[in-house]
């Protein structure tokens, strides 16, 4: 991976939406941000979940990340305030080079609990990222197969409740 990589907070613009289209999971999240657009609702400078990674002007790698409050966590116990990384994508040709890796310290770097729901065939990574299976009672409700990363600290004081 080059030494160089910055991992920036992504504009809520129109070419900012534009770059998106070239990633695989489009969907939802980035159409309703641009019928927000549309309604003049956001501004360029409104506080976007989105982070990427820029080679030259193009777009390579992108990941939506969420702080979530404690009154909604079904994942950790004691109930904390944790971040909810999804989205986490790079192009193709740029895979395999750091650059997911990069995006996912940068969450790190935080110091809070993170919470993600892999991509099929991706668990490999994300265990190489100190990711594991949470174990929660609501997993069947919800239909997903989180993984959980924990700061050095909060695993400590997680074991001893």
């Amino acid at each position: 991976m080059p030494s160089n990589v910055k991992v920036e907070r992504l504009l809520i613009n129109y070419k900012t939406l534009e770059k998106f289209k070239h990633f695989k999971e489009y969907g939802n999240q980035e159409l309703s941000m641009m019928e927000d657009l549309q309604s003049n609702i956001i501004e360029n400078d409104s506080e976007s979940p989105f982070y990427g990674i820029y080679f030259g002007d193009r777009l390579i790698a992108r990941m939506s990340l969420y702080k979530v409050d404690r009154k909604y966590d079904a994942f950790f116990k004691p109930q904390q305030d944790y971040l909810e990384l999804w989205k986490l994508e790079v192009l193709p040709d740029y895979q395999k080079k750091g650059y997911g890796k990069a995006l996912v310290q940068f969450a790190k770097d935080f110091h809070m609990p993170i919470k993600t729901n892999p991509r099929i065939n991706s668990h490999d990574f994300w265990e190489k990222m100190g990711f594991q299976k949470a174990h929660y009672e609501m997993e069947r409700d919800f239909g997903q197969n989180p993984l959980i990363w924990l700061p050095e600290g909060v695993e400590e004081k997680l074991e001893q409740s």
